[in-house]
């Protein structure tokens, strides 16, 4: 069945606001989980690479592009992880309509945090692995992907398959 011309919204549901909070709620926590659990592993690998002896051989661009990822790592980290602090504050406020849309904007600003983490340990990456000529190729390449994947596709389905009612 072609369901190209569908435009299921939702007011089509006939939910209530509240129970159309809790389902975003829900949809909300179950992407949140996977951003963060990507994010805290690649966190807690940075934090490791300090204490490793390569690392006293890094030069000072290369030092300065690890402090910055890590930064970038600790930033994505508490934005992924505080829609579950903003839920726990404000549970039994009856404010989740709120909480769903200040939630969705942590979650944003975190996987744009998780995309400039990604960026620049790829970039800290392949300094030190490969040739220096062909790492801003390589990562602008990645990053294109990124972009694509977590950006232009969904606004681009979101573009087609929403109706301007």
């Amino acid at each position: 069945m072609d369901t190209s011309n569908s435009k299921d919204t939702d007011n089509d549901r006939r939910e209530t606001e509240s129970e159309r909070a809790d389902r975003r709620w829900a949809e909300l926590i179950q992407e949140v989980r996977v951003a963060q659990t990507g994010v805290q592993i690649l966190f807690g690998f940075l934090l490791t690479v300090v204490f490793t002896p390569r690392f006293a051989e890094l030069n000072d661009t290369d030092r300065t592009i690890y402090i910055v990822t890590v930064i970038l790592g600790s930033t994505a980290t508490g934005a992924l992880i505080g829609p579950v602090s903003f839920h726990r504050i404000v549970a039994g406020r009856r404010i989740k309509p709120h909480a769903v849309v200040w939630a969705s904007r942590l979650t944003l600003a975190g996987l744009i945090l998780l995309l400039g983490t990604l960026t620049a340990a790829l970039l800290l990456v392949l300094r030190v692995a490969t040739d220096n000529t062909v790492v801003p190729w390589l990562v602008a390449g990645v990053v294109s992907w990124y972009l694509l994947c977590w950006f232009v596709l969904p606004a681009w389905a979101r573009y087609k398959h929403t109706s301007v009612d």
